[in-house]
């Protein structure tokens, strides 16, 4: 039995809240201020002084630590799927709300579709991928891949 009333502020507030805690990392990018000589400097908001933001710095192993209380361990999934979005009877739920709903049920004898993904979004946005963006009247053309450069330093990856 599951309690819930109405969110005062709508349900925009509510899928904000829950997003930040289920599609985020324990700490963004944007916080992180230096790393030097063992140390990691970063920013937190202390909330009993006013959400003054303030700068931490740890030794890199208290960091690591910290950090990796956020980690779920192996065999712990962050989001379950519970209701029609449930494993077991999925496909049937799904059916049956599109049927209440009034959607049409896709078509399983539905052949593949034809064409790469360009043309499958030329037909759902109008838009083609192969026209020039800028001037709409050229066409891109390959020309040739260029191998990664061996000396080239790993792209930094922004998981905030």
């Amino acid at each position: 039995m599951v309690y819930a009333k109405r969110p005062f502020a709508g349900p925009q507030q509510v899928l904000d809240y829950v997003g930040r805690y289920t599609h985020r990392v324990a700490i963004s990018n944007n916080r992180l201020i230096d790393t030097d000589n063992g140390q990691v400097s970063f920013e937190w908001k202390d909330y009993r002084n006013g959400s003054e933001v303030k700068t931490m710095t740890l030794s890199a192993d208290e960091f690591i630590r910290r950090f990796l209380l956020h980690v779920l361990p192996n065999g712990f999934q962050r989001i379950r799927y519970y209701g029609f979005l449930g494993n077991r009877y999925r496909k049937q739920k799904l059916d049956q709300c599109r049927r209440l709903l009034g959607v049409p049920l896709p078509d399983q004898h539905t052949p593949a579709v034809d064409g790469d993904y360009r043309d499958r979004y030329e037909n759902l946005t109008g838009r083609s991928l192969r026209q020039c963006p800028q001037c709409q009247i050229g066409h891109k053309v390959l020309v040739a891949i260029l191998p990664k450069s061996p000396d080239q330093a790993p792209a930094i990856i922004d998981s905030s």
